[in-house]
């Protein structure tokens, strides 16, 4: 009887453990598998929220099949007590293994909702967007003008929601002083700031900020990401440019950055102006004219006036000769390495062709046709909005 007893228990046994070992081998493959929904979705992790209540929520969102056997697969991995506060977007058909890769590598979210604080070189604008886990693309809800409306609801709201994401964007080619001037109107960012930077000095980008973070110290960050830009660029130059120093290259490719908002251009009209500098010939543009009636501080909403052009100032390339005594914007990675690496050409002159590039010329002859129809283009615009750069020879 006890054999037929230890026979019966080591079958048993048997039994048990090959059905173990399937259902071990299921749950693996459930884990590792395609995942239960056919759809993107958008996935949080709440603040110090534990693994159980993250894999229930996915159980009831539909992005996971089981939340016992994430759970399972998760602590296997040993992520357990690896899960990353934020929001992120799971790809359709995402394995339970993938998602919980996604909630415990962490990094910026993905998903949700997002406040983008834009720092424009013409005016200052603030977005609400939203992420369609559809598409994986961020749609646009709400759009205002901090300078001249008052703070919708919405945004309001959406700066408080513990997971959204916000934003400073700094476009190419603003002023220090526009860019203190928009964090100072940013009501989501803390702290006071002293001075203005030097201009030139801050990073054109996109800087990812947290409620209450200090201005000076993203100014700071700015500064910092600038300076590695233009010390690479600077590094990989070619010889022979006609810049004395790091801080003249930095002051040529701000230059550009004003002058065109065509990429493909930038290179040429650094050219343009290599040339004059190497023949002796004053560079004769606007931009820097403009930045010394206005002193960075805004923008000159109105064409130059002759005794503008006429008046000496040392922004006046009219009137001084090489470049200006600073930069007259903060100029974009591209704009530097365009200052940096010129196409070899022999222009001297352009002016504005009526398609948002310009027209460049050999000669003041060549220069002053380009001139004319320019002109001819402004008077059938009804319009005369640009002094002609480079006019004289």
């Amino acid at each position: 009887m006890w054999r037929n007893i230890a026979s019966n228990f080591l079958t048993l046994s048997i039994v048990l453990l090959i059905a173990l070992a399937g259902g071990i081998a299921w749950g693996k493959r459930e884990y590792s598998g395609p995942g239960a929904s056919a759809l993107a979705q958008c996935v949080q992790v709440a603040q110090g929220a534990s693994l159980n209540a993250v894999s229930n929520q996915l159980a009831e969102q539909g992005a996971i099949s089981s939340a016992y056997i994430f759970r399972a697969g998760v602590d296997y991995q040993g992520l357990a007590g690896q899960l990353k506060y934020g929001s992120y977007l799971v790809q359709p058909d995402a394995s339970m293994e993938d998602i919980a890769g996604v909630i415990t590598e962490g990094g910026p979210s993905t998903c949700g909702t997002e406040v983008i604080f834009r720092i424009g070189v013409r005016a200052n604008s603030v977005v609400l967007r939203d992420i369609d886990p559809e598409t994986g693309t961020y749609e646009e809800r709400v759009k205002y003008d901090p300078a001249a409306e008052p703070e919708p609801e919405t945004i309001a709201s959406a700066i408080q929601q513990p997971d959204a994401r916000l934003r400073i964007a700094m476009a190419e080619g603003v002023t220090s002083w526009q860019v203190v001037n928009g964090l100072q109107a940013a009501a989501f960012m803390g702290g006071e700031v002293a001075s203005v930077p030097a201009e030139g000095s801050l990073a054109p980008d996109t800087y990812e900020v947290s409620a209450g973070d200090d201005r000076a110290a993203l100014l700071a960050e700015m500064g910092r990401r600038q300076e590695v830009i233009l010390n690479q660029e600077w590094e990989a130059r070619p010889f022979g440019l006609p810049y004395a120093s790091i801080e003249e290259a930095l002051i040529m490719a701000s230059i550009v950055e004003k002058e065109t908002g065509v990429p493909d251009e930038r290179e040429m009209v650094a050219s343009v102006f290599v040339n004059r500098l190497e023949s002796g010939m004053r560079l004769q543009t606007d931009p820097t004219v403009i930045y010394g009636v206005t002193g960075g501080e805004g923008i000159l909403d109105r064409g130059l006036r002759r005794s503008e052009l006429d008046t000496p100032t040392p922004y006046n390339t009219y009137q001084i000769d090489g470049l200006p005594p600073t930069p007259i914007a903060n100029p974009g990675r591209a704009a530097i390495r365009a200052a940096l690496n010129p196409v070899e050409t022999d222009f001297v002159f352009f002016v504005a062709d009526g398609s948002g590039g310009h027209a460049f010329a050999r000669t003041l002859e060549e220069h002053n046709a380009n001139v004319a129809r320019w002109r001819e283009i402004e008077a059938q615009r009804g319009e005369n909005t640009e002094s002609p750069v480079q006019t004289d020879g």
